[in-house]
């Protein structure tokens, strides 16, 4: 590792020798807290046309999605292979026949290299996780996993519908079939205190898993934080201090995890607070100036 920290592209580079995308795949999904199963509100923070990327151009069939995405990551990035990114929603959240069928449909796709599924901890069945662990042993695939933090206080003031023991639980059985697992995390929820987040960051760590992603809190419109935040009841996360949040737990990350996102990135317009958050490339900057200032690097303070 040259940098001081494991990114993704530099992981992809050695396992593909080559640039290689991940491209959005919208296989229609939803999510238990949306659909009635446990709550219709969804998370606190979500809003899920906050997530769609700029390139995305709506529902079509996966090869139609993925031939457009193509396109236009090459022609922007310069990308030579692609990672399918099934992302909207929770993207195990349905029967194995039609996980299958959607799945497949990627994989067969010629300028595909792998596949990278977002989900929940508690969509992701044994039958399911027999299923990704056969399509895995043909092509590269990951499970992004939401997790956000591993206080459970936190994670029921926020409507998650799930625990962090359930988190472990999914993690445990997804490794034991030799499928990686990506992390996602969030700074600044409500209630939260500096040793909730790094407590996190520790929870993760101690877990294995490949990767992480790391967001800061961002109140989109239309979501139930927008209300708290419009009332006087949450106060985000200054870039200064994520910055410095960020930079502490890339030390306390084993040095193998692979970092996938420094920040959140949502679309200027949905984004409340902070503004901070529209441009990620003054927050990568930031983070990587600091870890320059402090000649630190991912895992000087992990112990396992």
């Amino acid at each position: 590792m040259t940098e001081r920290y494991n990114t993704l592209s530099a992981y992809l580079r050695r396992r593909f020798g080559c640039k290689v995308y991940k491209v959005t795949v919208d296989g229609g999904f939803t999510c238990p807290t949306r659909d009635g199963t446990k709550s219709r509100g969804g998370c606190a923070y979500c809003n899920p046309a906050g997530l769609v990327p700029k390139a995305h151009k709506g529902r079509r069939t996966v090869t139609e999605q993925i031939d457009s995405g193509v396109e236009w990551v090459r022609k922007r990035h310069g990308a030579e292979r692609f990672i399918a990114y099934f992302q909207l929603n929770t993207n195990t959240y349905s029967d194995t026949g039609r996980l299958r069928d959607l799945y497949e449909e990627a994989v067969r796709h010629p300028e595909v290299a792998g596949l990278c599924i977002s989900t929940r901890p508690d969509c992701v069945p044994d039958d399911v996780l027999d299923l990704l662990e056969e399509i895995g042993s043909r092509k590269a695939l990951w499970l992004e996993m939401g997790l956000q933090s591993a206080n459970d206080a936190t994670l029921e003031r926020i409507g998650r519908g799930h625990t962090s023991a359930d988190f472990r639980d999914a993690v445990e059985r997804a490794r034991g079939r030799g499928i990686d697992v990506c992390a996602h995390v969030i700074f600044g929820l409500p209630g939260e205190k500096e040793d909730d987040m790094l407590g996190t960051v520790r929870f993760v760590s101690e877990l294995g898993v490949w990767g992480i992603k790391f967001h800061q809190l961002t109140v989109l419109c239309g979501t139930p934080l927008e209300d708290t935040y419009l009332k006087g009841g949450l106060k985000p996360l200054g870039l200064e201090e994520y910055v410095r949040l960020v930079v502490e737990s890339l030390e306390l990350l084993p040095p193998r995890v692979v970092v996938h996102r420094l920040s959140g990135d949502a679309p200027a317009r949905y984004v409340v607070a902070p503004r901070w958050g529209v441009n990620k490339f003054i927050i990568k900057e930031r983070i990587e100036g600091l870890l320059e200032a402090r000649d630190t690097r991912q895992g000087v303070r992990w112990r396992g």
